[in-house]
């Protein structure tokens, strides 16, 4: 007699990569994020109105952050107003010269009788283009002065334009987007210990040198009139310092002094916290500085699971399946606390609160589920 007949529930995840419980997808919708799963955080500044001091003062930075559409709108102008503006100051100085209305003098730059000649002797002078139709004479000393700034200007504003394009395209942020972690967080056994753990890969093929994951948890407490205060905590990490050449699992034991180390299943269905990662590193292409992070909500943390493996050894390299990266699949884990289930001395199997029966990719396994009233979802690829 099987298991089917015996009236004993089979799951079968053979093809489930994240199982969620309907509680959290509840909470998950009313709770506002610290930080989104991209890294950003939905933080808005107010201020009052008209203080742009801070956009000012670090011009440099506001132009490398602001989109391609507005820097390429306020490039354009700069040299379009420039020209202008130069042109300009050579119609006036051939105004009072004289050469728009006397043609027979001997003009302050030749072929510049007018706004639009000098115009286009700004363009060209600003641009070195040089067509060798209009040149400057040795007539008017305040030209001279005039074309000897702009081609200061000039120097100094294609550095300007040059290094911002640079530095936008080398941008820590498009590298950041090619590392990444997993979906969730799992929390089973590791060497008889509770622990939660996160999967972190990088999807080029020029790896990284080095870096440093960290972690913390963050909590807010809402005060009267909408004000909120938030805390912040370090996570004990058990390998912080890690070279990412194939994927690597994050881990934290759940043990005495962690901020996890007293919630139980369904204490994490009800508490409100987030889970901040982050990964700092080096590229070795660049040899830049560069961060990755994203953050887990306690609907993103998957109680009983743990990552499929991903690395195989090939004759010649190791292979990384990243289509795997995601996936997850049951264990046993007892659905106690990490405080009680290491005051209880670590309990056997039969005085777990509840077995189900699972069947994972073809194989039969005991795990430990407390539904708890709580229906049970897959989420299929």
């Amino acid at each position: 007699m099987n298991m089917e007949e015996r009236g004993e529930p089979v799951v079968d995840t053979s093809t489930t990569t994240v199982h969620t419980l309907g509680v959290r997808d509840k909470k998950e919708g009313r709770r506002l994020r610290y930080m989104q799963k991209d890294g950003r955080f939905p933080v808005v500044f107010q201020k009052a109105p008209g203080d742009w001091s801070p956009y000012v003062m670090d011009i440099f930075t506001t132009l490398v952050e602001i989109r391609w559409r507005v820097m390429l709108l306020v490039f354009s102008l700069s040299y379009i107003l420039s020209w202008l503006f130069f042109g300009l100051c050579y119609w006036l100085i051939a105004y009072v010269h004289g050469d728009t209305d006397n043609l027979e003098s001997s003009p302050c730059v030749e072929n510049v009788r007018g706004f639009t000649g000098a115009f286009l002797y700004s363009m060209e002078t600003q641009a070195t283009i040089g067509y060798g139709f209009r040149g400057m004479t040795e007539n008017c000393m305040v030209a001279i002065v005039v074309v000897t700034i702009q081609d200061v200007f000039s120097c100094l504003l294609d550095t300007i334009v040059i290094g911002i394009v640079v530095s936008k395209m080398a941008s820590a942020r498009k590298r950041a987007q090619t590392v990444g972690f997993s979906k969730c967080a799992v929390v089973n056994l590791r060497d008889g210990a509770l622990c939660v753990s996160w999967r972190i890969g990088d999807f080029r093929g020029n790896h990284i040198l080095e870096g440093v994951i960290r972690a913390q948890l963050v909590r807010y407490v809402k005060k009267p009139l909408g004000f909120v205060v938030i805390s912040y905590q370090d996570l004990e990490l058990q390998n912080r310092d890690i070279v990412l050449a194939t994927p690597a699992i994050i881990i934290h034991k759940l043990q005495p002094g962690s901020p996890l180390y007293t919630l139980s299943p369904e204490d994490l269905l009800d508490d409100d916290f987030e889970l901040v990662v982050s990964f700092t590193y080096t590229g070795d292409s660049t040899g830049m500085l560069h961060q990755t992070r994203t953050s887990y909500t306690p609907a993103d943390i998957r109680w009983g699971q743990r990552f499929q493996d991903v690395l195989r050894a090939g004759k010649k390299h190791y292979k990384a399946d990243y289509a795997l990266f995601n996936e997850t699949t049951w264990m046993s884990v007892p659905q106690l606390s990490a405080e009680e289930y290491n005051r209880r001395g670590r309990p056997s199997e039969d005085n777990h609160p509840l077995s189900t029966t699972l069947k994972t990719n073809g194989h039969i396994c005991q795990a430990n589920i407390d539904l708890t009233a709580e229906v049970m979802q897959q989420t299929f690829l």
